[in-house]
Protein backbone atom coordinates (compact mmCIF):
# COMPACT_ATOMS: atom_id res chain seq x y z
CA UNK A 1 0.00 0.00 0.00
CA UNK A 2 0.97 3.43 -0.74
CA UNK A 3 1.31 6.04 2.00
CA UNK A 4 -0.56 9.18 1.42
CA UNK A 5 2.41 11.64 0.41
CA UNK A 6 4.11 8.58 -1.82
CA UNK A 7 0.47 8.57 -3.14
CA UNK A 8 0.24 11.79 -3.70
CA UNK A 9 3.72 12.23 -5.19
CA UNK A 10 3.01 9.13 -7.64
CA UNK A 11 -0.40 10.86 -8.96
CA UNK A 12 1.43 14.30 -9.63
CA UNK A 13 4.17 12.17 -11.18
CA UNK A 14 1.72 10.29 -13.62
CA UNK A 15 0.19 13.77 -14.95
CA UNK A 16 3.45 15.14 -15.43
CA UNK A 17 4.34 11.97 -17.34
CA UNK A 18 1.10 11.83 -19.43
CA UNK A 19 1.96 15.00 -20.41
CA UNK A 20 5.75 15.64 -20.86
CA UNK A 21 6.73 11.45 -21.78
CA UNK A 22 3.90 11.89 -25.37
CA UNK A 23 5.91 14.86 -26.18
CA UNK A 24 9.54 13.59 -25.42
CA UNK A 25 8.58 9.99 -27.20
CA UNK A 26 7.21 12.14 -30.01
CA UNK A 27 10.26 14.00 -30.78
CA UNK A 28 12.16 10.55 -30.43
CA UNK A 29 10.14 8.49 -32.61
CA UNK A 30 10.24 11.83 -35.45
CA UNK A 31 14.76 11.50 -34.98
CA UNK A 32 13.94 7.25 -35.08
CA UNK A 33 12.76 7.76 -38.53
CA UNK A 34 15.05 10.37 -39.63
CA UNK A 35 18.33 8.45 -38.68
CA UNK A 36 16.94 5.12 -39.88
CA UNK A 37 16.45 7.00 -43.40
CA UNK A 38 20.13 8.06 -42.94
CA UNK A 39 21.37 5.10 -42.56
CA UNK A 40 19.15 3.49 -45.81
CA UNK A 41 20.40 6.54 -47.89
CA UNK A 42 16.78 8.65 -48.11
CA UNK A 43 15.87 12.20 -46.78
CA UNK A 44 13.43 10.76 -44.37
CA UNK A 45 10.11 12.53 -42.78
CA UNK A 46 10.23 15.90 -41.10
CA UNK A 47 10.90 15.63 -37.05
CA UNK A 48 7.08 16.27 -36.09
CA UNK A 49 5.85 13.53 -38.58
CA UNK A 50 4.84 11.17 -35.78
CA UNK A 51 2.71 13.93 -34.43
CA UNK A 52 1.16 14.70 -37.85
CA UNK A 53 0.08 10.89 -38.13
CA UNK A 54 -1.55 11.38 -34.82
CA UNK A 55 -3.17 14.23 -35.38
CA UNK A 56 -4.89 12.89 -38.54
CA UNK A 57 -5.57 9.45 -36.78
CA UNK A 58 -7.27 11.66 -33.82
CA UNK A 59 -9.36 13.32 -36.76
CA UNK A 60 -10.45 10.15 -38.57
CA UNK A 61 -13.65 8.44 -37.48
CA UNK A 62 -12.81 5.07 -35.24
CA UNK A 63 -13.81 2.56 -37.19
CA UNK A 64 -14.06 -0.83 -34.63
CA UNK A 65 -14.74 -4.66 -35.56
CA UNK A 66 -15.35 -5.48 -31.61
CA UNK A 67 -16.24 -1.94 -30.50
CA UNK A 68 -14.42 -2.99 -27.47
CA UNK A 69 -10.92 -2.58 -28.33
CA UNK A 70 -11.10 1.34 -28.04
CA UNK A 71 -11.92 0.62 -24.27
CA UNK A 72 -8.77 -1.29 -23.89
CA UNK A 73 -6.09 0.48 -25.39
CA UNK A 74 -7.70 3.26 -22.90
CA UNK A 75 -7.20 1.19 -20.16
CA UNK A 76 -3.26 0.02 -21.66
CA UNK A 77 -2.65 3.68 -22.65
CA UNK A 78 -3.74 4.36 -18.44
CA UNK A 79 -1.29 2.04 -17.16
CA UNK A 80 1.11 2.89 -19.06
CA UNK A 81 1.10 6.70 -17.48
CA UNK A 82 0.65 5.09 -13.84
CA UNK A 83 4.04 3.03 -14.16
CA UNK A 84 5.42 5.94 -15.78
CA UNK A 85 4.43 8.18 -13.47
CA UNK A 86 5.60 5.39 -10.45
CA UNK A 87 8.70 5.23 -11.93
CA UNK A 88 9.68 9.06 -12.21
CA UNK A 89 8.08 9.60 -8.74
CA UNK A 90 10.96 7.47 -7.38
CA UNK A 91 8.76 4.69 -6.08
CA UNK A 92 8.34 1.25 -6.57
CA UNK A 93 10.46 0.06 -9.48
CA UNK A 94 9.20 -3.75 -9.62
CA UNK A 95 5.21 -2.26 -9.30
CA UNK A 96 6.25 -0.41 -12.25
CA UNK A 97 7.43 -3.49 -14.08
CA UNK A 98 4.56 -4.88 -13.64
CA UNK A 99 1.63 -1.96 -14.62
CA UNK A 100 3.85 -1.60 -17.58
CA UNK A 101 3.13 -5.38 -18.22
CA UNK A 102 -0.36 -5.03 -17.29
CA UNK A 103 -0.32 -2.25 -19.89
CA UNK A 104 0.57 -4.76 -22.04
CA UNK A 105 -1.91 -7.30 -21.63
CA UNK A 106 -4.50 -5.13 -22.17
CA UNK A 107 -2.75 -4.16 -25.39
CA UNK A 108 -3.18 -7.94 -26.31
CA UNK A 109 -6.93 -8.30 -25.56
CA UNK A 110 -7.40 -5.23 -28.05
CA UNK A 111 -5.68 -7.19 -30.71
CA UNK A 112 -7.90 -10.63 -29.93
CA UNK A 113 -10.65 -8.67 -29.52
CA UNK A 114 -10.94 -8.01 -33.38
CA UNK A 115 -11.12 -11.30 -34.31
CA UNK A 116 -8.60 -10.99 -37.32
CA UNK A 117 -6.90 -14.00 -38.19
CA UNK A 118 -4.13 -11.29 -38.78
CA UNK A 119 -4.68 -9.43 -35.48
CA UNK A 120 -5.01 -12.17 -33.76
CA UNK A 121 -1.61 -14.00 -34.90
CA UNK A 122 -0.40 -10.34 -34.18
CA UNK A 123 -1.30 -11.04 -30.59
CA UNK A 124 0.31 -14.31 -29.96
CA UNK A 125 3.29 -13.00 -31.00
CA UNK A 126 3.10 -10.05 -28.54
CA UNK A 127 2.13 -12.45 -25.97
CA UNK A 128 5.36 -14.71 -27.29
CA UNK A 129 7.34 -11.15 -26.73
CA UNK A 130 5.91 -10.86 -22.89
CA UNK A 131 6.69 -14.50 -22.41
CA UNK A 132 10.34 -13.90 -23.30
CA UNK A 133 11.50 -10.33 -22.11
CA UNK A 134 9.65 -10.77 -18.56
CA UNK A 135 12.08 -13.29 -16.54
CA UNK A 136 14.52 -10.63 -17.80
CA UNK A 137 12.87 -7.50 -16.47
CA UNK A 138 12.07 -9.76 -12.96
CA UNK A 139 15.52 -10.31 -12.55
CA UNK A 140 16.80 -6.98 -13.45
CA UNK A 141 14.61 -5.91 -10.17
CA UNK A 142 15.64 -8.31 -8.45
CA UNK A 143 19.15 -7.54 -8.93
CA UNK A 144 18.43 -3.62 -8.15
CA UNK A 145 16.68 -5.02 -5.10
CA UNK A 146 19.94 -6.91 -3.81
CA UNK A 147 22.23 -3.65 -5.21
CA UNK A 148 20.16 -1.27 -3.46
CA UNK A 149 18.82 -2.95 -0.74
CA UNK A 150 15.25 -1.41 -1.50
CA UNK A 151 12.76 -1.09 -4.66
CA UNK A 152 12.25 1.98 -4.41
CA UNK A 153 13.73 3.69 -7.50
CA UNK A 154 14.95 7.48 -5.36
CA UNK A 155 16.97 4.50 -3.47
CA UNK A 156 19.56 5.10 -5.72
CA UNK A 157 20.15 8.98 -4.71
CA UNK A 158 22.08 7.57 -1.65
CA UNK A 159 24.42 5.10 -3.01
CA UNK A 160 27.78 6.82 -3.61
CA UNK A 161 28.78 4.65 -6.83
CA UNK A 162 26.51 3.98 -9.71
CA UNK A 163 24.35 0.55 -9.08
CA UNK A 164 25.55 -0.61 -12.48
CA UNK A 165 28.79 -1.42 -10.53
CA UNK A 166 27.80 -4.02 -9.23
CA UNK A 167 24.85 -4.91 -11.65
CA UNK A 168 26.74 -5.40 -15.07
CA UNK A 169 25.62 -8.68 -16.10
CA UNK A 170 21.98 -8.09 -15.47
CA UNK A 171 22.37 -4.50 -17.44
CA UNK A 172 23.62 -6.01 -20.35
CA UNK A 173 20.98 -9.19 -20.32
CA UNK A 174 17.91 -5.71 -19.55
CA UNK A 175 19.77 -4.15 -22.87
CA UNK A 176 19.23 -7.17 -24.72
CA UNK A 177 15.65 -7.67 -23.88
CA UNK A 178 15.13 -3.84 -24.33
CA UNK A 179 15.10 -4.58 -28.65
CA UNK A 180 12.20 -6.57 -28.09
CA UNK A 181 10.34 -4.26 -25.30
CA UNK A 182 11.14 -1.29 -28.15
CA UNK A 183 9.90 -3.10 -31.00
CA UNK A 184 12.96 -3.30 -33.28
CA UNK A 185 13.97 -6.08 -35.42
CA UNK A 186 15.13 -8.86 -35.33
CA UNK A 187 12.65 -9.09 -32.59
CA UNK A 188 9.59 -7.22 -33.81
CA UNK A 189 7.84 -10.26 -34.48
CA UNK A 190 4.00 -9.17 -33.67
CA UNK A 191 4.44 -5.90 -35.30
CA UNK A 192 6.89 -3.50 -37.51
CA UNK A 193 7.70 0.00 -37.82
CA UNK A 194 9.05 -0.48 -41.10
CA UNK A 195 6.89 -1.32 -44.18
CA UNK A 196 10.00 -3.19 -45.62
CA UNK A 197 9.26 -5.82 -43.00
CA UNK A 198 5.66 -6.63 -43.54
CA UNK A 199 2.23 -5.24 -45.03
CA UNK A 200 -0.22 -6.66 -43.16
CA UNK A 201 0.47 -5.01 -39.50
CA UNK A 202 -0.13 -8.05 -37.46
CA UNK A 203 -1.48 -6.76 -33.72
CA UNK A 204 -2.84 -3.03 -35.06
CA UNK A 205 -4.36 -4.88 -38.17
CA UNK A 206 -7.86 -3.63 -37.69
CA UNK A 207 -7.18 -0.77 -35.45
CA UNK A 208 -7.66 2.95 -36.70
CA UNK A 209 -9.00 6.73 -35.73
CA UNK A 210 -8.14 7.39 -32.22
CA UNK A 211 -7.88 3.69 -31.17
CA UNK A 212 -4.40 3.64 -33.52
CA UNK A 213 -3.70 6.85 -31.99
CA UNK A 214 -3.59 5.45 -28.44
CA UNK A 215 -1.36 2.67 -29.95
CA UNK A 216 1.52 5.35 -31.26
CA UNK A 217 1.17 7.51 -27.91
CA UNK A 218 1.64 4.47 -25.66
CA UNK A 219 4.72 3.69 -27.35
CA UNK A 220 5.96 6.99 -27.24
CA UNK A 221 5.68 6.89 -23.14
CA UNK A 222 6.74 3.23 -23.06
CA UNK A 223 9.91 4.43 -25.11
CA UNK A 224 10.30 7.41 -22.85
CA UNK A 225 9.73 4.59 -19.45
CA UNK A 226 12.37 1.89 -21.13
CA UNK A 227 14.96 4.48 -21.45
CA UNK A 228 14.38 6.00 -18.21
CA UNK A 229 14.97 2.00 -16.83
CA UNK A 230 18.43 2.44 -18.04
CA UNK A 231 19.54 5.97 -17.27
CA UNK A 232 18.82 4.38 -13.79
CA UNK A 233 21.66 2.21 -13.81
CA UNK A 234 24.31 5.59 -14.18
CA UNK A 235 22.62 7.38 -11.68
CA UNK A 236 24.09 7.91 -7.81
CA UNK A 237 24.52 10.63 -5.28
CA UNK A 238 26.23 12.76 -7.27
CA UNK A 239 24.07 14.98 -9.11
CA UNK A 240 26.00 15.51 -12.22
CA UNK A 241 25.04 11.85 -12.82
CA UNK A 242 21.77 12.64 -14.07
CA UNK A 243 23.42 13.90 -17.25
CA UNK A 244 25.97 11.03 -17.57
CA UNK A 245 22.43 8.92 -17.36
CA UNK A 246 20.86 10.84 -20.13
CA UNK A 247 23.95 10.25 -22.11
CA UNK A 248 23.59 6.84 -21.31
CA UNK A 249 20.42 6.23 -22.03
CA UNK A 250 20.65 8.28 -25.31
CA UNK A 251 23.41 6.02 -26.64
CA UNK A 252 21.66 2.79 -25.79
CA UNK A 253 18.64 4.39 -27.79
CA UNK A 254 20.73 5.25 -30.75
CA UNK A 255 22.28 1.82 -30.49
CA UNK A 256 19.10 0.01 -30.90
CA UNK A 257 18.13 2.00 -34.09
CA UNK A 258 21.54 0.58 -35.45
CA UNK A 259 20.02 -2.95 -34.55
CA UNK A 260 16.80 -1.92 -35.98
CA UNK A 261 18.47 -1.26 -38.96
CA UNK A 262 21.03 -4.06 -39.14
CA UNK A 263 18.96 -7.11 -38.28
CA UNK A 264 16.59 -8.82 -40.21
CA UNK A 265 13.56 -10.32 -37.88
CA UNK A 266 14.17 -13.62 -36.47
CA UNK A 267 11.75 -16.59 -35.99
CA UNK A 268 10.06 -16.82 -32.28
CA UNK A 269 11.62 -19.85 -31.59
CA UNK A 270 15.11 -17.52 -31.87
CA UNK A 271 13.94 -14.99 -29.80
CA UNK A 272 12.64 -17.11 -26.63
CA UNK A 273 15.14 -19.50 -26.48
CA UNK A 274 18.09 -16.32 -26.71
CA UNK A 275 15.59 -14.14 -24.01
CA UNK A 276 15.68 -16.96 -21.69
CA UNK A 277 19.13 -17.97 -21.69
CA UNK A 278 20.42 -14.36 -21.61
CA UNK A 279 17.79 -14.18 -18.38
CA UNK A 280 19.39 -17.44 -17.13
CA UNK A 281 23.43 -16.61 -17.56
CA UNK A 282 23.25 -12.83 -17.68
CA UNK A 283 20.05 -12.53 -14.62
CA UNK A 284 21.37 -15.76 -12.87
CA UNK A 285 25.16 -14.48 -12.52
CA UNK A 286 24.31 -11.45 -11.42
CA UNK A 287 22.04 -13.09 -8.45
CA UNK A 288 24.69 -15.27 -7.09
CA UNK A 289 27.37 -12.74 -7.35
CA UNK A 290 25.26 -10.27 -5.31
CA UNK A 291 24.41 -13.14 -2.79
CA UNK A 292 27.91 -13.37 -1.73
CA UNK A 293 29.20 -9.42 -1.91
Amino acid sequence: MFALGNLLLVIVATVLFAVLAPIAGCLLAGLDRIISARMQGRVGPPLLQPYYDVRKLLAKEDVSVSGVDGVYMTCALVFTAFAGGIFFAGDNLLMSAFIITMASLFFIMAAYSSRSPFAELGAGRETLQVMAYEPMVLLMAVCFFMAAHTFMVDGVLDLERPIIATTLPAFLGFLFILTIKLRKSPFDIAMSHHAHQEIVRGTITEMSGRTLAKVEVMHWCENILFLGWVAMFFVWSNPASIVLAVIVALAIWFLEIFIDNNFARVKWQTMLNSSWLVALVFGGVNVIFLAFV
